[in-house]
């Protein structure tokens, strides 16, 4: 590893965010915000053995902080029957903090990169509040959608029947989501963060469940920094090629640019989901593209 790797919370009262700080030996490039998805924490991004996006992009030259949603990985209190969050929270509280504690930390713009359903929040949130936009350089996102328009019998199992009916049924039970236990996430989800992603898979409005305000409608206006999507050949569900443009379509980012990761487009693998961000094969293709086009600041 050329970094070194260090924790620290950001408070907000209530509750505490971890960040994993990555901190390369030489530092020349931006800072970068990490945001994970659901039923996840920052360590997609980052291993303690130095693998993973995050790592790779602190060797060359990136301060990297890989954020824990309220909850989840390493913040604190930690998802419970006595802690719960909302998405409405962390699209207007807790993203808007992280974006200003690191900017007025770094007196510069910073890169976000976000995976899944990071990657709504991070819109909603962008779109909400504009002036936020100001302080990012470029935005990237893996395998984000908002609503999932495919059909198959996989879709149906894990998204119809155990995000949309067990998952809201394990939360009424146990007071959160319970993941991690019922071995279907790599962490718990708090019951109503829970509740608010399964409203928005199902519905075709990007409006929030909280008090109606129109994300699609306040994307139109938003001058959006450089913006990169990445979906995966074999992301048949959380993430199809086909709900991520849609995504971008309902987000005004249509004509932003967008790769397809597979062989056929000459990648060395068919990725998926998960894969596209921790296979070792992704450090000799994407992962140097993606840090060229970072390097190249507007």
């Amino acid at each position: 590893m050329k970094h070194q790797q260090s924790s620290e919370y950001l408070d907000l009262t209530a509750y505490q965010l971890h960040l994993r700080k990555l901190t390369p030996f030489y530092i020349s490039q931006a800072p970068v915000l990490m945001l994970h998805g659901a039923i996840e924490n920052g360590r997609i991004f980052y291993s303690h053995q130095g693998k993973g996006l995050g790592c790779y992009l602190a060797d060359q030259g990136f301060t990297v902080y890989c954020a824990d949603f309220a909850g989840r990985g390493l913040s604190k209190p930690r998802v419970g029957p006595d802690f719960n969050h909302s998405q409405h929270q962390l699209i207007c509280q807790d993203i808007p903090a992280l974006i200003e504690h690191l900017y007025q930390r770094h007196q510069q713009k910073i890169h976000l990169i976000c995976h899944s359903w990071g990657g709504v929040v991070l819109a909603a949130s962008l779109a909400r509040f504009p002036e936020l936009a100001e302080k990012i350089e470029k935005n990237v996102f893996f395998g984000s959608k908002r609503r999932i328009s495919v059909k198959s019998a996989a879709k149906t199992l894990q998204i119809d029947w155990v995000w949309n009916k067990l998952s809201p049924w394990l939360c009424k039970r146990y007071g959160y989501l319970p993941a991690k236990s019922w071995r279907f996430g790599a962490d718990n989800e708090p019951a109503q963060f829970l509740l608010d992603t399964v409203h928005w898979i199902k519905s075709e409005d990007f409006i929030d469940p909280t008090d109606q305000f129109d994300y699609a409608k306040a994307a139109k206006q938003l001058q959006w920094p450089d913006s990169w999507f990445f979906a995966a050949v074999n992301d048949k569900i959380l993430g199809h090629p086909n709900d991520v443009r849609l995504f971008m379509a309902e987000s005004n980012l249509a004509d932003a640019r967008f790769s397809l990761l597979g062989k056929v487009q000459g990648d060395a693998l068919d990725y998926d989901h998960i894969s596209m961000l921790t296979h070792p094969l992704a450090a000799q293709g994407h992962f140097q593209a993606l840090t060229s086009w970072l390097k190249n600041q507007s």
